[in-house]
């Protein structure tokens, strides 16, 4: 017979849509939370500056960081929460990370040149956000990388298209823009740790690993 100290207690109903080891979170935060994991797995980032994204931002920031860390740390994901920008992102741990997306060769040359746009501005200590034109990208991508054939500015804007999907980066058309090279690129924080650098000779150690060697013919656009 069980003593009146041993009453076993009530079982804990389990749903089949929430981990049973997140039996602390109330019923109303729930929801958010799946709206907030969703997010970060299929566009890596949410942007606390803007929409729903403010609240999401607020309830992780304030209430759920550990929990969220703890789920993304199997994956090889860590939980970045930058209160400066201010956004959430799910950076991927190279050396585990399974879920890692590939770029295509114009992708990366892209992204390599918004983020050493991104480092000059914070290098020179503005506080300011890094706006720039497809023109300015185009003509950086032509003095970084030499000895390549650019992608074209149709392409670029492609290009681009995917990076918004991720929020990496806004674009904005003015209404004065004439044509294409004059759209506005806003350079976001959570592109610079997509492919994290620790200075910039890292950097430039991996632009020279795009090119062709000194000497060899220039690689045509796409190659």
């Amino acid at each position: 017979m069980n003593s009146p100290d041993s009453t076993p207690s009530p079982a804990r109903e389990v749903s089949p849509l929430w981990p049973s080891f997140w039996f602390d979170v109330p019923e109303e935060d729930r929801a958010p939370i799946r709206d907030v994991l969703a997010e970060l797995l299929g566009r890596g980032v949410i942007l606390g500056s803007e929409g729903s994204g403010r609240e999401l931002f607020l309830l992780i920031r304030d209430h759920y960081q550990a929990h969220l860390a703890d789920y993304l740390a199997p994956l090889g994901l860590e939980l970045i929460v930058d209160e400066e920008t201010p956004l959430l992102q799910a950076r991927p741990r190279t050396e585990a990370c399974q879920l890692l997306s590939t770029f295509s060769r114009d992708e990366t040359l892209v992204i390599l040149t918004l983020w050493r746009l991104w480092d000059d501005e914070q290098a020179s200590g503005s506080a300011a956000a890094v706006i720039i034109t497809v023109d300015d990208l185009w003509n950086r991508l032509r003095i970084f990388f030499d000895r390549i054939e650019p992608p074209e500015k149709s392409q670029i804007e492609s290009i681009l298209a995917k990076l918004r999907r991720h929020r990496l980066v806004r674009t904005h058309k003015p209404e004065t823009m004439t044509h294409a090279g004059e759209m506005q690129i806003e350079i976001l924080a959570s592109l610079s740790r997509v492919i994290p650098f620790d200075d910039l000779e890292a950097w430039l150690q991996r632009v020279d690993l795009c090119q062709p060697a000194l000497g060899e013919p220039a690689l045509p656009a796409g190659a």
